[in-house]
C-alpha cells in the first residue's frame, strides 16, 4: 500500500531483492542478521511535528477552575481565610531562624539554578524546542501575574484582597504581592518544559517550591491563598501555552515499529500502513500495519500512542456526561488500560465462540506508545462489499457471531460496517473489539442488537435485516431491543447517515408537493397583468377559493405519496409484525441534554449576577415606597405587548386567519420560550398556528421569515437611531457618541469574522436560507395589500413600545425624578438586552437579559438600587407571570387543534 506524505524516517521506498530484509543470503543458505535494517515498504503519512493535546485543554480548563474557585473562596468565607493565615503564622513563628535563613537562601539560588540546569541538559540532548515553549510560557505568566496584581489592588474586593496580601514587613503602609511576580514564571517553564514527567527534575523542583513558600510564609512576605494562586496560574499558563503551539509529537515511527517486533521474537520483512475509517467514531483505533515475515504467515498490527488515544476525547467526554453509566468507557485511559482492555476482549470473544482477530503478541513501543500483534484475518469490510454480494446466509453468519459474543455477556459497541469483516472463504469475523464490555448488562446488549439491526437494514433493507436476526436470536431478544432503536443509542457513523437520509427525504418530499403545486394550479386571467390591483366579484372570489381548495387537495395526496419512513421506524414496524405486544416506548438514555446544560451554566451566571447586585439592595423600604399607579402601568403595556405580536405576525399573511386567536397563539408563545430558546420557540410555535389556520407549509415558514426579517430590520434601524438620539441629547452637536461607534466597529469585525471563516460562513448561510427561503414571493404577495404590509410593520413598532414602555414603568416604580432616565436611553438599553437574549441559547434569554438590561441601566446613570428591582419586576411581567396564561392558551389551542 503506497501512502502519500512521507515521514523522513520513512522515505526508503520499496527495497529491492537483494536489499529487502531476510532475502539476502550467505553461502550455503544461511541468512545474514536483518537486525540493524530496518526498512518499511510504502511512505508513512507526514506525521505533523506538533499535536494539539487535550488533555493539555482539560488542564488548562481546571486551572481556570481552580482560580476562580479559589477566589470565590477568597471573597464569601472571609472568616476561614483569616483564621487560616492566624493558624499558619502560629505554627510558622516558632520555627528557628537559622533554618529560617538557610531555607530562604537555598530557595532563593535553586529557583534560579534549576530551570538553567534543566535548559542546559535539554540543549546538550538537543531539545531546544521544549525550552522555547518555556520561555514562552515564563513570559506569559510574567504577564498574567502583573495583571492580576492591578486587578487585585485597584478593583478586586476588600475580601479578596485582604486574603491574598497582608502588610509588608518592610514597610507597614504597604502590601505584599498577591502574585509571587518569579515564582508563577519559573512554575510555568519548568511545567511547559516537561519536568513534572522526569522523577529527579520533579523531586528537585517540588523541594525548591516548597523551601520558597516556607520562607515567604515564615517572614510574612505572603499569604496561603498567595502561594496557592501563585501555582495555579504558573500551572495553568503552561498548559495553555502548550495547547495553543502544540506539543512535540512522539508518535512512533514505522521503523519504531520493525524494532519493536523483532523484540518480541518476530523477523518482519516489510510493513506497510493501513488507513483506518474511523475518522467519524473519534478515531482512537489506532494505526494500522500489514506486516509480512521472513518465516511465517503475515500480520495485522496495531499500534496505539497519546495521540492517537487522545483523538475523540472530547466526544467521549460529551457522551459520558450526557448518557447514563453505560454509555461508553471512561473518557481517561492510560495505554497500559487500553492495551488490557482490547487484549481481554480479544480473548474472550474467541473464548466465546465468535470469529475475531487472534492475538498473539503485545509490546510497549517506548513510553507513548503500544503494540497490538494479530493474525492476518484478509478479507473485506461489509461497507466495501456490493449489495449482491451480501447473501442472507452472510447476515445470518454475522448475528452468529453477536450472539456468540452475547452468550458470554459481551458487547461489541461498535457493530458498524467497517467492524465486519468477510474473509475470502466467507467467513464473517467481527473486529474493533477495543471499545467493548465485558460482564455487560443488557442494555449494552440489547443496543448492540439495535446497532446491527441498523448497520444492515441500511444495507439490505429493514425486512431482511429483521428477518436474519429473528431466525438467530429469536423473536423475544430482537422485540426487547426496540426501546434502544433510537438515534442516540446508535454510533456516531450511524447517526450521520441517518440524518443524511432524512435531509434528502425531505427534499424529495418538497420537490413533489411543488410539483403538485405547479400542476393544481390553472392559469388565472385576472393574474394576467400584475402591474394593477384587481377586484373580485363573489364569484371570482368563490372560484379563487375553489382553486385554492383543490391546490391544498393536490399537494396533500402529493405528500402522502412522496412521504417515506426513516430507517428506524421501518425497522420497528418489520418487529411489531411478528411481535405487535412489543415494547417500543423508547428508554431513557440521556442524562442532560445539551440545550440544558448550557440553561444551567447561563442560569446560574445569570443568578450569580443578580444575586451580587441584590445582596447591597434593602428591599422592604424599596417596595414600600414603590409607586403602584407605574407597577399597573407595566401591566397594562406587557399585557399590550400580545396585540402588537399578533399585528406583527398577520400582517405579513395574506390569508384570512381569526386575529383574537392569533393573539391567543402569542400568549401561548410565552409558555413555549421558556421550554425553548426565544428565537426558536416563537419561530416554530407560529409556523404550525400558520399552517393549522389553513396557510400551506411552505408559505407559513414563508410569512413568519417574512416578519422575522422585517423584525431584525427595524431593531436594527431602531437601535442606532436610539443610540445615536442618547448619544447627543446631553451635547449640543450632532456627533455620534462613542459607545454608538464602539458598537457599529463591533458589530462590522463580527461580519467579518463570520465571513471569514469557512465553517461560520456555512452555518450562518444554512440557517438563514433555511429560515427565508421563500420570504421574497411572499413579500410580492404582501406588497400587494398595502394595509397589511402597515399592519405589519405598525404592529412590530408598537410591539417594541410596549417593552419599552413597560421597562420604563418599572423603572419609575422604583425610582423618583432624580434617578429617571430618557426614553431614548431606556430603549437602547432593553433592545440591546432583547438582542442578547435572542442570541442566548437559554430558553427566554435567562441570564444573559437579566445580566444586559442591569449593566446597561447603570451605565446610563441608573442608581443600581432601583436598577436591580426595575429589571426583576419587568422580567416577571414579561416572561414569568405570562407562563401560567401561556401553558392556558397553548393547552386550549391544541384541543381547538390550532397547534
Amino acid at each position: 500500500m503506497k501512502q502519500q506524505g512521507a515521514h523522513p524516517e520513512d522515505t526508503e521506498g520499496t527495497p529491492d531483492a537483494s536489499s529487502r530484509p531476510g532475502t539476502a543470503k550467505e553461502p550455503g543458505g544461511a541468512h545474514r542478521d536483518v537486525a540493524h535494517i530496518d526498512e518499511v515498504e510504502g511512505d508513512e503519512p507526514l506525521l505533523p511535528a506538533r499535536v494539539h493535546r487535550p488533555s493539555d485543554l482539560m488542564r488548562l480548563v481546571g486551572g481556570v477552575l481552580a482560580v476562580v474557585v479559589l477566589l470565590a473562596i477568597a471573597a464569601f468565607a472571609h472568616g476561614t481565610t483569616s483564621g487560616l493565615e492566624q493558624d499558619i503564622n502560629k505554627g510558622t513563628g516558632q520555627a528557628p531562624d537559622l533554618l529560617i535563613k538557610i531555607a530562604g537562601l537555598a530557595s532563593s539560588i535553586a529557583i534560579l539554578l534549576v530551570p538553567v540546569a534543566f535548559a542546559i541538559e535539554r540543549l546538550i540532548k538537543r531539545d531546544g524546542l521544549r525550552i522555547a515553549d518555556g520561555v514562552l510560557a515564563a513570559v506569559l505568566a510574567h504577564g498574567v501575574t502583573l495583571a492580576t496584581d492591578l486587578w487585585v489592588a485597584r478593583a478586586a474586593p476588600d475580601s479578596i484582597q485582604d486574603a491574598l496580601t497582608q502588610p509588608s514587613p518592610g514597610d507597614i503602609h504597604a502590601l505584599t504581592d498577591p502574585v509571587h511576580g518569579y515564582l508563577a514564571p519559573v512554575i510555568a517553564y519548568m511545567t511547559a518544559v516537561g519536568m513534572s514527567r522526569r522523577p529527579r527534575w520533579r523531586a528537585v523542583l517540588w523541594v525548591v517550591l516548597l523551601l520558597d513558600a516556607f520562607s515567604m510564609l515564615v517572614t510574612g512576605y505572603t499569604t496561603p491563598f498567595s502561594i496557592i494562586l501563585t501555582v495555579l496560574i504558573g500551572w495553568t499558563v503552561a498548559y495553555g501555552t502548550l495547547y495553543a503551539v502544540g506539543s512535540p509529537n512522539v508518535r512512533p515511527t514505522g521503523r519504531t515499529l520493525m524494532a519493536g517486533l523483532r523484540t518480541v521474537g518476530f523477523r518482519p520483512v516489510t510493513a506497510s500502513r493501513e488507513e483506518a475509517a474511523d475518522a467519524a467514531e473519534g478515531g482512537d483505533r489506532g494505526r494500522r500495519y500489514f506486516v509480512t515475515l521472513e518465516d511465517g504467515p503475515p500480520l495485522d498490527v496495531t499500534v496505539v500512542d497519546r495521540e492517537q488515544q487522545a483523538q475523540g476525547f472530547f466526544y467521549r467526554a460529551w457522551r459520558n456526561l450526557a448518557l447514563r453509566g453505560f454509555a461508553t468507557r471512561r473518557s481517561l485511559q492510560s495505554l497500559r488500560q487500553a492495551l488490557e482492555q482490547e487484549a481481554l476482549l480479544a480473548y474472550a470473544a474467541i473464548a466465546a465462540g465468535a470469529n475475531a482477530p487472534k492475538l498473539i503478541a503485545t509490546s510497549e513501543l517506548g513510553p507513548d506508545a503500544v503494540m497490538l500483534v494479530y493474525e492476518h484475518t484478509g478479507g473485506r469490510t461489509l461497507d466495501s462489499l456490493d449489495d449482491e454480494e451480501i447473501t442472507d446466509e452472510l447476515l445470518r453468519d454475522t448475528w452468529h457471531q453477536v450472539k456468540a459474543l452475547q452468550s458470554r455477556r459481551i458487547a461489541h459497541r461498535r457493530l458498524v460496517g467497517d467492524a465486519i469483516v468477510v474473509d475470502r472463504s466467507g467467513t464473517v469475523i467481527l473486529t474493533d473489539l477495543r471499545g467493548g464490555e465485558i460482564a455487560a448488562g443488557d442494555l449494552l446488549l440489547r443496543m448492540d442488537v439495535s446497532q446491527l439491526l441498523v448497520t444492515l437494514g441500511l444495507r439490505v433493507g429493514a425486512e431482511r435485516a429483521v428477518a436474519s436476526a429473528l431466525s438467530v436470536l429469536g423473536p423475544d431478544a430482537v422485540a426487547d431491543c426496540l426501546p434502544m432503536l433510537q438515534p442516540i443509542a446508535l454510533s456516531r457513523s450511524t447517526r450521520a447517515t441517518l440524518r443524511r437520509l432524512a435531509r434528502e427525504r425531505a427534499e424529495r418530499e418538497r420537490e413533489a408537493v411543488l410539483e403538485a403545486s405547479r400542476h393544481s394550479r390553472p392559469p388565472r386571467a385576472h393574474e394576467a397583468d400584475d402591474s394593477r390591483p384587481v377586484v373580485l366579484d363573489k364569484a371570482g372570489k368563490k372560484a379563487v377559493r375553489a382553486e385554492q381548495r383543490a391546490e391544498k387537495r393536490a399537494i396533500d395526496e402529493a405528500l402522502d405519496e412522496a412521504r417515506e419512513e426513516d430507517m428506524l421506524s421501518q425497522i420497528r414496524q418489520e418487529v411489531l409484525r411478528i411481535r405487535p405486544q412489543a415494547p417500543v416506548e423508547p428508554a431513557r438514555l440521556e442524562r442532560v441534554r445539551p440545550r440544558t446544560l448550557i440553561s444551567l451554566i447561563a442560569g446560574a451566571i445569570g443568578a450569580y449576577f443578580l444575586l451580587t447586585q441584590l445582596t447591597h439592595i434593602e428591599f422592604g423600604p424599596l417596595i414600600s415606597n414603590a409607586e403602584w399607579g407605574w407597577v399597573a402601568a407595566a401591566v397594562l403595556f406587557s399585557a399590550l405587548s400580545y396585540v402588537a405580536a399578533a399585528m406583527a405576525l398577520l400582517g405579513f399573511v395574506p390569508e384570512r386567519v381569526p386575529f383574537l386567536r392569533t393573539v391567543a397563539a402569542q400568549v401561548a408563545g410565552s409558555f413555549v420560550k421558556i421550554v425553548a430558546p426565544a428565537a426558536v420557540g416563537g419561530v416554530a410555535l407560529n409556523t404550525r398556528f400558520l399552517q393549522r389556520a389553513g396557510v400551506r407549509p411552505g408559505l407559513a415558514v414563508a410569512s413568519v421569515g417574512a416578519s422575522q426579517l422585517f423584525g431584525l430590520g427595524c431593531h436594527i434601524l431602531m437601535l442606532l437611531a436610539f443610540g445615536y438620539l442618547t448619544g447627543t441629547e446631553k451635547t449640543p452637536s450632532l456627533s455620534p457618541s462613542r459607545t454608538v461607534i464602539g458598537g457599529l466597529l463591533t458589530v462590522a469585525v463580527l461580519v467579518l469574522v463570520v465571513t471569514s471563516v469557512p465553517f461560520l460562513r456555512k452555518f450562518v448561510v444554512t440557517r438563514v436560507r433555511s429560515l427565508f427561503a421563500g420570504v421574497v414571493p411572499r413579500m410580492l404577495d404582501v406588497l400587494q395589500r398595502p394595509q397589511k404590509l402597515v399592519t405589519g410593520i405598525g404592529g412590530m413598532l408598537l410591539l417594541t413600545a410596549c417593552f419599552v414602555m413597560c421597562l420604563d414603568a418599572s423603572i419609575r416604580a422604583f425610582g423618583d425624578e432624580s434617578t429617571s432616565v430618557s426614553i431614548a436611553g431606556v430603549a437602547v438599553v432593553f433592545l440591546a438586552g432583547n438582542a442578547l437574549g435572542s442570541a442566548a441559547p437559554t430558553p427566554g434569554g435567562v441570564g444573559a437579559v437579566e445580566a444586559t438590561l442591569t449593566v446597561g441601566l447603570i451605565a446610563v446613570g441608573l442608581p443600581k438600587e432601583v436598577a436591580a428591582p426595575a429589571v426583576l419586576l419587568f422580567r416577571l411581567l414579561t416572561l414569568w407571570l405570562p407562563v401560567l396564561p401561556g401553558w392556558l392558551a397553548f393547552n386550549h389551542l391544541t384541543r381547538k387543534a390550532a397547534l
